[in-house]
């Protein structure tokens, strides 16, 4: 599916559509790596399932420069400018409920938290019962979960033991669009998951109001760190090929008002916040109106039953 290119900097181009496998793509957006280094990345479009992507892309080896920045906020304790306090503000908002999502399709048992960070989500659930493992690429993170929240944390899902159907939630909070080896990854899931568990993904959703407003400027689309780039009709079809259908769509409302944030920086270069705030409600508004979808999304996964 994949091909090298060996230049000044490791590339992959994609040869078939990750979810239908055909090979014909039109482009669809050239966006600017705004967080970081500028660069400029091609978004292709699946002329047969409309599955978004960047090809090509920064290859395994190369990814990781696109992620070195004390300002990444995903990882980042020590910011305290007003988008990093009311992202962490809202992150313990989302463990609570993120737990309360959980709580409702699992009452017991073994919780996998795939690009757990440091860990805080595991340590909650941790702390209310469950057995928890997480998975977490990058060594300062994983070192912080088991150090300090005592997790266990393995590097990589390939890396786990072969325990087969033992967990019984697995979760992936804004991680999926990460993954070079998508399919490979949902496949990982399948074979850990308890045939009665269920799979939990967010991910952004390029159809949302604020996404079709902000265009290139959308920050959610965040190349080239995102590598693909979801609807609730792409995420469908990915799913259906793994066995698993989608019980539950989920809001996450908090997402396009801290999304639009950004991207009214990225498309103005100031801190337009009154403006950023109304069109995140206005994206929540709008969510419903043709099948568009909220900002990001949460689909709650179950494999099929035959």
């Amino acid at each position: 599916m994949f091909h090298v290119k060996h230049a000044l900097k490791m590339e992959e181009t994609i040869d078939n559509c990750p979810v239908c496998e055909k090979k014909s793509f039109s482009p669809f957006l050239d966006i600017k790596d705004h967080f970081l280094t500028g660069e400029l990345f091609s978004i292709q479009k699946c002329d047969t399932c409309g599955f978004k992507f960047i090809d090509p892309r920064p290859d395994k080896m190369e990814i990781g420069r696109y992620y070195q920045s004390e300002d990444y906020i995903s990882h980042d304790a020590k910011k305290s400018n007003i988008i990093s306090r009311i992202y962490k503000l809202v992150r313990v908002v989302s463990i609570k409920s993120k737990y309360i999502l959980v709580r409702k399709h699992v009452q017991h048992g073994m919780i996998l938290d795939i690009g757990c960070g440091t860990g805080e989500f595991l340590h909650y659930c941790n702390s209310r019962g469950f057995d928890v493992t997480g998975v977490e690429p990058n060594d300062k993170a994983n070192q912080y979960a088991q150090e300090v929240n005592g997790i266990p944390v393995f590097k990589r899902l390939s890396e786990m033991p072969e325990n087969q159907g033992c967990f019984h939630c697995i979760t992936m909070w804004h991680v999926l669009e990460h993954v070079h080896d998508l399919n490979e990854t949902i496949r990982l899931v399948k074979s850990r998951l308890h045939p009665d568990g269920i799979f939990i993904v967010a991910v952004p959703n390029c159809n949302s109001w604020d996404a079709k407003e902000y265009g290139k400027f959308w920050a959610a689309y965040d190349v080239p760190r995102h590598l693909y780039h979801f609807t609730a009709a792409t995420m469908k079809k990915l799913v259906a090929n793994h066995g698993f259908e989608i019980r539950k769509k989920i809001p996450q409302k908090f997402d396009a008002y801290y999304v639009s944030m950004l991207s009214e920086k990225y498309r103005t270069g100031r801190n337009n916040y009154f403006k950023a705030l109304f069109f995140g409600f206005w994206s929540n508004l709008q969510a419903g109106k043709y099948d568009r979808g909220s900002s990001s999304q949460i689909f709650v996964l179950s494999l099929k039953k035959s």
